[in-house]
């Protein structure tokens, strides 16, 4: 079966966040008032799996060998079938 993860990666809490700061600071130059901008990784993987927990499983082991370095982010996986 075909399944689409969503796999957003975010920096742990109190990680500097310097793309964000960026942003921030360029808001706030054009005069939004801007008091935080949080900037992470959004990822939409079409892959192919006998079930949703074996497509969970074999996006995990992608976040923990390429997608995510787990010393400095979190994940979050959600799986949705694209097979009817």
């Amino acid at each position: 079966m075909k399944y689409k993860a969503t796999v957003v990666i975010r920096l742990k809490k109190g990680l500097l966040n310097p793309e964000g700061k960026a942003i921030k600071k360029a808001l706030n130059f054009l005069n939004f008032d801007v008091e935080d901008v949080d900037s992470y990784k959004m990822l939409d993987i079409i892959l192919n799996a006998e079930n949703e927990e074996d497509a969970k499983k074999k996006v995990e082991e992608m976040c923990k060998k390429l997608l995510a370095n787990p010393v400095i982010h979190n994940y979050y996986i959600k799986i949705e079938s694209l097979s009817q």
